[in-house]
């Protein structure tokens, strides 16, 4: 009780609680391992700690008494950047709204742009959900396109292909609307199309059937109303009639695009995935405090590596 009154509550508290590498990386160890250090690729508990080098070596049945650090099996893997950086970035990009981009993340921790923008990727690999709980009650099934506006281009570069004479990527939104008893939650997904298998599927793998599922009048959410109380809001006549709306899907859109339009500025497709997990965990977690919202997702760095292969598109190098 005592360590959870003194743990930061802002910003400048956090760096200069974390400045000291010690405490930082006991830290890291007790959200890591909360029932005793383990080895992180045998899993065996019998290790010895050496303080000096803060390195654990395995006693059990990894072969050549292997080592390992607090980083080994983390996002923080092989990365030379100190763990007090790494906390400060995460505290960094849970706590603001709208994103830090990674100009600004090497000019505040003092590390080159190529490497704040390496550790901005693997900070939102980290907070991927992947839950298997599914949405119910009322949930809203709506998709928006991401991608750079036709009017802001030379001619040239115009399709003239589609709405906005430009390719973008189709983006399928899930939101489980609030209640008295816990606010609204979306999940995001980048869509190869949005055509009835892929939307339609999407919906039964995250919605309960027999919810109330609330899409606008495109046709390809029609095979739900098989599992599913679907009802219909016609953009065209109305933007709402009671209940039947998308409204808070549409204003998850605007806080969406503005954080990649005005923080980010221009998304690849490759890398959208990750922005969308970003931002889909920060407006989860709206209701919590910056404090509460960085100790829940700093258990979440174990368990996961990012590579820069394979973040730039080398997925089959190590």
């Amino acid at each position: 009780m005592k360590q959870e009154k003194q743990f930061p509550k802002t910003l400048i508290d956090a760096i200069k609680h974390f400045a000291n590498p010690q405490v930082a990386h006991d830290f890291v160890v007790s959200m890591r391992w909360p029932k005793g250090v383990k080895c992180p690729r045998c899993g065996s508990r019998r290790v010895s700690f050496t303080a000096n080098r803060r390195v654990w070596t395995c006693n059990g049945r990894c072969p050549k008494r292997q080592q390992f650090s607090v980083k080994v099996g983390t996002i923080m893997e092989d990365s030379p950047i100190g763990i007090d950086k790494w906390l400060i970035a995460m505290w960094l990009i849970l706590s603001a709204k709208n994103g830090i981009s990674s100009y600004e993340l090497h000019r505040t921790l003092g590390v080159t742009q190529k490497t704040a923008w390496f550790l901005n990727h693997r900070i939102r690999f980290a907070l991927h959900g992947g839950s298997i709980e599914k949405r119910s009650g009322y949930v809203e099934a709506d998709e928006t396109y991401i991608g750079a506006k036709a009017r802001y281009m030379h001619k040239d570069k115009r399709t003239g292909v589609g709405h906005a004479g430009l390719k973008k990527t189709a983006v399928q939104g899930i939101l489980e609307r609030g209640t008295a008893e816990k606010h609204s939650r979306v999940v995001l997904k980048v869509v190869p199309n949005t055509r009835r298998p892929e939307l339609c599927g999407n919906v039964r793998e995250h919605v309960e059937k027999g919810s109330t599922v609330c899409t606008d009048a495109l046709m390809s959410y029609d095979d739900l109303e098989r599992d599913y109380d679907r009802r219909v809001i016609d953009h065209a006549e109305s933007y709402a009639q009671g209940h039947v709306h998308t409204n808070c899907l549409e204003n998850f859109w605007s806080l969406l695009k503005r954080a990649l339009k005005g923080t980010y500025v221009n998304v690849e497709p490759f890398h959208l995935f990750r922005y969308l997990d970003e931002q889909a965990y920060r407006f989860n977690e709206r209701k919590s405090s910056d404090s509460e919202r960085f100790l829940a997702a700093v258990p979440s760095i174990a368990g996961r590596r990012l590579t820069y292969r394979g973040l730039t598109g080398n997925v089959g190098a190590n």
